[in-house]
């Protein structure tokens, strides 16, 4: 017997973080057409075929208690090399600190998964608050097939 435990149709994070910066085609028009029910007079979605890997920063106790308003460093020099998508931040005067258990997600592209995956801990390790921590296994297992 099958059960289903959970159907989404969202725009979820981080599957968004990482499937979007792969479309190459407009989303916009292609949210515009399938507002007014005309999705079909539109071509297939065109996909880049370079692969893409995303990574959550998160803060330290998370998903329990964390403590919030830890300085963030390195933003602007990690933005060079990845897409960086703020969850869990805020601005204080002229700093971004953290606000929730996930901070960030960090997304690279590569022309394979071990380049993107490479290319996503190479700019990880350009970004730091206290109690940062994320997944050392990111795509890993795709590695393997």
């Amino acid at each position: 017997k099958a059960y289903v435990l959970e159907f989404n149709v969202r725009l979820g994070d981080p599957e968004t973080q990482v499937i979007l910066p792969r479309m190459e085609s407009s989303l916009l028009e292609y949210v515009s057409y399938a507002s007014k029910g005309k999705l079909d007079e539109l071509e297939p979605i065109r996909w880049s075929e370079k692969a893409a890997v995303c990574i959550v920063l998160a803060s330290q106790g998370y998903p329990g208690k964390y403590e919030k308003g830890k300085v963030i460093h390195g933003l602007e020099e990690a933005s060079k090399e990845a897409l960086i998508f703020h969850a869990g931040t805020t601005k204080v005067d002229d700093k971004i600190v953290t606000n929730g258990g996930r901070v960030l997600g960090v997304t690279t592209l590569g022309n394979n998964l071990e380049e993107a995956i490479k290319k996503a801990y190479s700019t990880i390790n350009l970004i730091r608050f206290d109690g940062m921590h994320y997944r050392k296994d990111i795509g890993m297992k795709g590695l393997r097939y």
